[in-house]
């Protein structure tokens, strides 16, 4: 079975890197020179994505990270998962490859709640329990299944999903993402936790709801 996800990973994160959502490199490679944000930030230039470290500077550390090989710690989480990212920030030769992963683990019956990658469409893999999976189509259909060990489903890029444990039993899965940072939007959280906050009139229309029903959902929502 590890055999297996280690092929799957590997052919998961080529396959969606050849079709890369990110610009495409110019040079074997170019691990990101974090330290050069704050002289860019300081400068007041913006970069999309990351300057490149001197070739001669880079080492094997630049490209290897351990961090989705454990299960994440799920403690005091309403929603029961958590979610461990390997991406561009983590991994800096991972810059301008347009791919990266994550990790995301499951207390029983936890939830991923709907959300959104603005960069990227997704691949999972599950390696450890039984999921119910969805996206929502602009059209406002709802494509879901539920997925199991060794199965894999397909989220496309920019689309509202979810995915929630049905099992007593923990579960986990791993992510391929064609981009080095696609980014996470939860939208209950973008939508009622916003800073400054979204008016109470324009959620309370939205829902349909009583403005006064808005404070008790921002409370529940706060970390």
């Amino acid at each position: 079975m590890a055999a297996f996800m280690a092929v799957f990973v590997l052919l998961a994160v080529f396959a969606i890197g050849a079709f890369a959502n990110d610009p495409d490199m110019l040079q074997d490679v170019c691990v990101a020179d974090c330290t050069s944000v704050l002289l860019i930030n300081v400068l007041g230039i913006l970069v999309n994505g990351y300057t490149c470290k001197n070739i001669s500077t880079i080492t094997p550390e630049d490209f290897f990270f351990a961090g989705i090989s454990q299960p994440g710690q799920i403690t005091n989480n309403i929603l029961g998962s958590k979610g461990t990212k390997a991406n561009v920030k983590d991994i800096p030769g991972l810059n301008t490859l347009g791919l990266s992963m994550s990790r995301v683990d499951f207390a029983p019956y936890g939830l991923n709640p709907p959300h959104v990658h603005p960069r990227a469409s997704e691949m999972i893999f599950v390696l450890e329990g039984e999921l119910y999976v969805g996206f929502i189509t602009t059209n406002n259909k709802l494509i879901s299944k539920v997925v199991k060990v060794g199965e894999v489903f397909v989220f496309p890029k920019g689309l509202a999903h979810f995915l929630k444990n049905m099992l007593k039993y923990p579960a986990a899965i791993l992510a391929a993402f064609n981009s080095q940072l696609p980014g996470t939007q939860q939208l209950a959280a973008a939508l009622f936790t916003s800073d400054p906050s979204v008016p109470n009139d324009v959620l309370a229309q939205a829902f349909n709801i009583e403005e006064k029903d808005i404070e008790k959902i921002r409370v529940g929502l706060t970390p």
